[in-house]
């Protein structure tokens, strides 16, 4: 399908699973929104996670070897910390604070053991996973 000069395969786009406040989706930017890229030796899957911080979200990506991704953390709420000042949050639209998961299928298996996975400052987890090796 070519739409506006980029193509999208129906094939391609991922089937995400969202729980919790993830799920509820009220208000702001939408937790779990996935891009996948593919090369010859592995995938690039680019995941959006608006409003969370790493250090206080306990982000965790677990990935099988059937190139399954779940994912899971807390939005933390109420309170926000810089090494300055603590602010409380009088309004919060972005994300509601609770617990999160999503899970979504790469296109083909994976090594988990090759996978490195980086939290963005802007939001976006980023995991690069390698395909299996075939031994030939």
């Amino acid at each position: 399908m070519n739409m506006g000069g980029s193509v999208v395969s129906e094939q391609l786009k991922p089937a995400v699973t969202l729980t919790g406040t993830a799920k509820e989706g009220s208000g702001g930017p939408p937790i779990g929104v996935v891009d996948i890229g593919e090369s010859e030796r592995s995938y690039l899957c680019r995941v959006t996670l608006p409003g969370l911080r790493n250090n206080e979200s306990n982000i965790n990506c677990e990935i099988q070897r059937d190139g399954k991704v779940h994912i899971h953390g807390v939005v933390t709420g109420g309170v926000l910390k810089d090494p300055w000042t603590t602010y409380e949050m009088k309004v919060q639209e972005l994300c509601p604070p609770g617990r999160f998961s999503m899970s979504f299928n790469l296109p083909g298996p994976v090594d988990p053991r090759l996978a490195s996975p980086n939290f963005r400052s802007d939001g976006i987890l980023e995991i690069v996973v390698s395909k299996p090796v075939s031994s030939a």
